[in-house]
């Protein structure tokens, strides 16, 4: 694996290379992306693709990536800027990829703004509130998470946070009736570090949470799209934005083992199946 920085006028990108550039197999790179995670998310993903070059990278103001924009916002948009300017920084032509949640909605804006950029893409389980039936809902779950955050700190904004994405089903009335979860039920101590910078937790990603595809776009791109969903997640928010999604653009959502970080080793706490993930992975990708 390689390090780099793409620097840029607005900010700092870092991104990895694992294997080498021009690839070995003759196929594009594959380009792993995610929101607000960082490369360090795809290090057990990526173990499984030895044969291929992937590349990862921190989207702008996290993990490694420095801003230089004076913005504590995050939009995809701006996210799609970036990943642009690096599948060009990487010299190799369109690239294949692999999106995870906020990183499927950049995915989705990238494709929109520059359909060039990308032969195959999975996004998996993207988080749409403006597709869903119950978008005003949605809309109002997720400010409660913020102001629970804003309240009481990151692990009461967690477990509001676990209660919204565990949610099976609309945002009815029932849950809006439950009682504010206490974190202890998710083995997390209710101290308040006095942060509230989190992009997860406040709403300083709610572009992201907001955004609408493009269909028309979309529909008339070269890019060979393909929305999945876990199969573990069914009825909860991601997988309803990422069937809504699919419906939108004509497909049925393809589904993948395991959860909304399916794919996730055991050192991020809620592992996945990484295994059996790739290798659903590799079959979609494959299957041109």
């Amino acid at each position: 694996m390689t390090t780099h920085t793409l620097q840029t006028l607005e900010a700092d990108i870092v991104y990895d290379v694992h294997g080498p550039l021009p690839t070995a197999d003759g196929r594009p790179p594959l380009l792993m992306i995610a929101q607000p995670m960082d490369a360090s998310g795809f290090t057990t993903l990526a173990s499984y693709f030895p044969d291929r070059t992937v590349v990862t990278y921190d989207p702008r103001g996290l993990g490694r990536s420095r801003r230089k924009d004076g913005r504590i916002d995050h939009a995809p948009e701006t996210q799609a800027q970036d990943v642009h300017a690096l599948i060009e920084a990487l010299g190799a032509g369109p690239v294949e990829m692999f999106a995870s949640s906020g990183g499927g909605v950049t995915a989705l804006a990238l494709v929109a703004a520059y359909p060039g950029d990308v032969t195959t893409l999975v996004a998996h389980e993207p988080p749409l509130i403006p597709v869903l039936p119950d978008a005003a809902a949605a809309e109002r779950a997720r400010a409660g998470i913020r102001d629970v955050y804003e309240a009481r700190g990151s692990n009461a904004g967690m477990a509001a946070f676990i209660a919204m994405t565990s949610w099976r089903g609309e945002f009815t009335d029932d849950y809006f009736a439950q009682p504010t979860p206490d974190p202890a039920q998710f083995g997390m101590p209710d101290q308040d570090d006095g942060s509230r910078d989190d992009p997860l937790l406040s709403d300083r990603s709610w572009a992201v949470s907001g955004y609408h595809p493009d269909v028309d776009r979309l529909a008339g791109a070269p890019t060979r799209i393909v929305i999945a969903v876990g199969e573990e997640s069914a009825d909860t928010f991601t997988w309803r934005t990422a069937v809504a999604a699919a419906d939108l653009l004509g497909q049925k959502a393809t589904v993948f083992p395991s959860h909304h970080g399916g794919f996730l080793g055991g050192d991020f706490g809620y592992a996945g199946q990484p295994a059996a993930f790739a290798r659903k992975l590799r079959d979609v990708l494959d299957d041109n």
